[in-house]
Order: structure tokens, then C-alpha cells, then sequence
């Protein structure tokens, strides 16, 4: 299996924060064909996962950072991604996160792997602003960046989307000690 060289391996109490491989695929395209993907792009054909699968590979090798695969720290079982995210269409940087695993939704892991995500951007990557670009309908991602302490910025360039989209603020760790 050839994996991304040089990529961090975030660790937090359950959860282990990874390059993607090429087998995390079949769990990601199994999210993209679903009705649980609406707010990042899908559901998408086979065809339309596998180049956006590849983008997020791809991702760290342009910019040197990406989206970590969450995995679950006993089992290794592949749960969803975050980490950071800043394509050519994005206003700004962005922490992202999504679980592809619908067992793993409702258990409290995408708000450890954002926090976790969180620190490494304005950690090692020395970020001094991040932003979470949501849709307005999408309730949950928007109560768990609230829960890490982010808010909507009215003043901020909203992203491209096919609907209404909150750019929401993340604070820098530091200043919330």
C-alpha cells in the first residue's frame, strides 16, 4: 500500500488521525453515494468519488497539508476525515470534517477530530485564522463549530455552493486558555 510520505499522524484518547490510503476509498465512496454527503458535493457516481477521493489525496501533496483520515484508535476501522483544507476555489483556509461511517455518527468523533485538527493548524502550521464554511441547513456541523467555540462571520467572502453557506470563525486555541 503506498501512502503519502512526511504527513503528521495526529493522535487524541480514541482516535488516530491519518494520511488517507488508497483502501480508505471504498468506505469514502460508500459515504458519496448516499443522501449523507448533500452538503459536501453529493451523492456522487463512482466516476465523481473517485476524482474527489484523489483530490483529497492529492491536496497534500499541493499544499503540504490536507484532510487526515479519522480512524478509530482500538479497531483501525475508517471513520470519516478532518483537517485542513484550502483549495484553489476557497476564500480562506478552512477546517473541514465529515464521518463517512454512519455508526460513527452521534458518538462525539468528529468534534475530537476537529479539535484535533484545530490545534494542528494553529500549531505546526502556524495558521493565525481558520474558518468552517457550512450550510445554513446543515444544524450539526453548525452546533459542533459552535461547540468549538467558532462564530458565524458576517464580514467574511463566502464560498461558491449550490446553497446558502455560514462562514464560521474559529478561534485560536490559545486565546481560549
Amino acid at each position: 500500500m503506498i501512502a503519502l510520505s512526511n504527513t503528521p499522524v495526529l493522535e487524541t484518547e480514541r482516535l488516530i488521525l491519518r494520511a488517507p490510503v488508497a483502501t480508505d476509498y471504498s468506505v469514502y465512496a460508500a459515504f458519496m453515494a448516499g443522501d449523507r454527503c448533500r452538503w459536501v458535493g453529493g451523492p456522487q457516481a463512482e466516476r465523481e468519488s473517485f476524482r474527489s477521493f484523489a483530490a483529497i489525496m492529492g491536496h497534500w501533496i499541493l499544499r503540504g497539508f490536507g484532510q487526515f483520515v479519522i480512524t478509530d484508535r482500538r479497531s483501525g476501522a475508517v471513520l470519516g476525515q478532518a483537517g485542513a483544507w484550502f483549495p484553489a476555489a476557497k476564500p480562506e483556509q478552512e477546517i473541514g470534517w465529515h464521518i463517512w461511517a454512519p455508526e460513527a455518527e452521534g458518538q462525539g468523533i468528529a468534534y475530537e477530530a476537529a479539535l484535533a485538527a484545530r490545534d494542528h493548524v494553529f500549531g505546526p502550521l502556524g495558521w493565525t485564522t481558520a474558518v468552517s464554511y457550512i450550510a445554513t441547513d446543515n444544524t450539526r456541523s453548525a452546533a459542533l463549530a459552535a461547540r468549538m467555540g467558532a462564530v458565524i462571520d458576517r464580514e467574511a467572502v463566502p464560498m461558491e455552493a449550490p446553497f446558502p453557506i455560514d462562514v464560521w470563525r474559529h478561534p485560536n486555541p490559545r486565546s481560549l486558555a
